[in-house]
């Protein structure tokens, strides 16, 4: 990983929620994880400890991992080692998002919703 400076003089963020980062700085590695279950419905009747993630197959099945086959050959020239921005602005950052000034070496970032409606019949 290529360490470099970055210099942000002004960082405008209004909301980070759900498993979403604002990394300042360099890291090596972020994992971001974010499940949610969300009911819609009609006539609003919610009850305590309704749903389990177990009860539903998005959950737990496995994502693939792509294999790269092809070689990929890179070189970077890094004449000046900082990278200099005016500011930042950004309104919303959720469900595994990422805000980085920064270098990172790997980022894992996985959200998982199952979206429910209940509508009542005719």
């Amino acid at each position: 990983m290529h360490h470099r400076v970055s210099i942000v003089p002004f960082v405008n963020a209004n909301s980070f929620s759900f498993s979403s980062i604002f990394e300042i700085g360099d890291s090596h590695g972020i994992n971001l994880t974010s499940r949610a279950i969300a009911v819609q419905r009609e006539y609003p009747l919610f009850v305590e400890d309704e749903a389990n993630f177990s009860s539903y197959r998005i959950f737990s099945e496995v994502i693939p991992t792509p294999i790269i086959e092809e070689k990929v050959r890179t070189t970077f020239i890094h004449e000046n080692p900082i990278i200099k921005v005016a500011s930042v602005t950004l309104t919303g950052a959720s469900n595994s998002a990422v805000l980085q000034i920064g270098s990172t070496n790997t980022i894992r970032a996985e959200a998982r919703v199952k979206h429910i409606r209940q509508l009542l019949s005719d």
